[in-house]
């Protein structure tokens, strides 16, 4: 049988405006203590109303004016109901078949839709218990649904990174993963003989490039196996498990008619002019793609210009005399940047982990075989590309 990955994403971004969606809450939530940002409105209490971010609906449409998205001119809100503790009206207010982008396109990728929701709250494990932080409840999200055109990890890799690009050069979020501003899902199918399958797996909440690779990679094997058993595998939610590289099973995956959408009745519909979108689509910056080409009409390598280019501020710099002498101090200094910025507790536990999964290396090292270093180093920098080899090789005999 000849076995095809049918593969798509849904990529939420939280919008770096002042407050939240609804609510003059402030919308910058991370490392502040549980529940001081909050208000009747986020917590969903009885009688409280909602009132729309204007600034949020504004950067959702230019997101989705720089995907090459068409704008509905009328579009609305809708509550999507489902019970689950972190959201406390027991539904999340959410754009269903009208939402504000549709029908773009990235890197050759089809996208859907780009719509605008609010983010719940978070459960966090303490002691035993489970506790709910409903300061992130209600700050501005948007999601971008592509459709199911990927082939694999590698083909999706690429859109992702492109993508969280765009997000930066727009100003409208930080998109940093390790903080949860562009969490990443994936839908995934396997198709056997180009027959379409009856079946969709959701991995939900990954936060990282190189951990959606594995997953999606991880997910794909586990589904094959199923098939060529003669199974067929469960339509459900799978989470992604770092430490083993493995996917398991949340819940089983709810279907559209599950959530009983239908309009918000608290907030009016929404209409926009062809000339308030025009106005918005003259203010989209330069984006990376364009900037990437400019700088290889300078003479720039591709790796230059996509280095430059993913860097607002190194662009404008080299712009400003567009040299390449100039592009080389830039990235010189950009890379001694980035080594110093990881601090060296992150190198010490990296250290130690490839050490322990490579104990005849290091027994090597400590019978005099110092050259073996450099293998334990190469796979240091499998994980941290811009570690100082130096601090690396220090630290390996110092642990050893």
């Amino acid at each position: 049988m000849s076995w095809q990955t049918v593969l798509g994403f849904e990529v939420h971004i939280e919008l770096s405006t002042k407050s939240k969606m609804f609510c003059g809450c402030p919308a910058n939530h991370f490392g502040k203590l549980p529940n001081t940002q909050v208000c009747p409105v986020c917590l969903g209490l009885p009688g409280a109303l909602p009132v729309p971010n204007r600034k949020a609906i504004e950067w959702c449409i230019k997101l989705g004016l720089a995907l090459g998205c068409r704008i509905n001119l009328k579009s609305k809100f809708d509550r999507k109901n489902y019970f689950y503790p972190d959201l406390p009206k027991g539904y999340q207010i959410s754009q269903y078949d009208l939402p504000f982008c549709y029908e773009g396109e990235l890197l050759g990728h089809k996208i859907r839709r780009v719509h605008m929701e609010e983010d719940t709250g978070k459960l966090q494990q303490q002691g035993g218990l489970t506790l709910i932080d409903f300061n992130r409840s209600g700050v501005p999200l948007v999601e971008v649904v592509t459709e199911a055109d990927f082939k694999d990890s590698n083909d999706s890799d690429q859109f992702l990174k492109e993508l969280q690009q765009i997000i930066r050069a727009l100003g409208i979020s930080t998109a940093d993963m390790e903080k949860g501003s562009m969490r990443l899902e994936a839908n995934i199918s396997v198709s056997r003989d180009g027959i379409f399958p009856d079946y969709k797996v959701e991995i939900k909440n990954v936060n990282s490039f190189k951990f959606i690779k594995k997953a999606v990679d991880f997910e794909v094997s586990r589904q094959i196996k199923i098939l060529e058993s003669g199974a067929n595998p469960v339509q459900e939610t799978r989470g992604f498990k770092e430490s083993t590289g493995e996917t398991f099973s949340q819940r089983i995956k709810e279907e559209a008619n599950d959530y009983r959408y239908f309009p918000e009745p608290d907030i009016p519909p929404f209409e926009f002019t062809s000339n308030q979108i025009s106005k918005w689509q003259k203010e989209l910056p330069v984006l990376p793609a364009q900037k990437r080409f400019q700088l290889i009409e300078l003479g720039l390598s591709e790796n230059y210009a996509r280095i430059i280019a993913a860097d607002s501020q190194m662009y404008v710099e080299f712009m400003k005399d567009p040299r390449k002498e100039k592009a080389d101090l830039l990235i010189n200094k950009r890379q001694a940047r980035v080594v110093a910025d990881i601090p060296e507790d992150q190198v010490r536990d990296v250290v130690q982990k490839v050490m322990a999964a490579n104990l005849s290396i290091v027994e090597s090292i400590k019978a005099g075989k110092t050259q073996a270093i450099g293998a334990l180093i190469g796979q240091v920098k499998r994980e941290l590309p811009n570690v100082d080899a130096s601090l690396t090789q220090k630290l390996i005999m110092r642990l050893k």
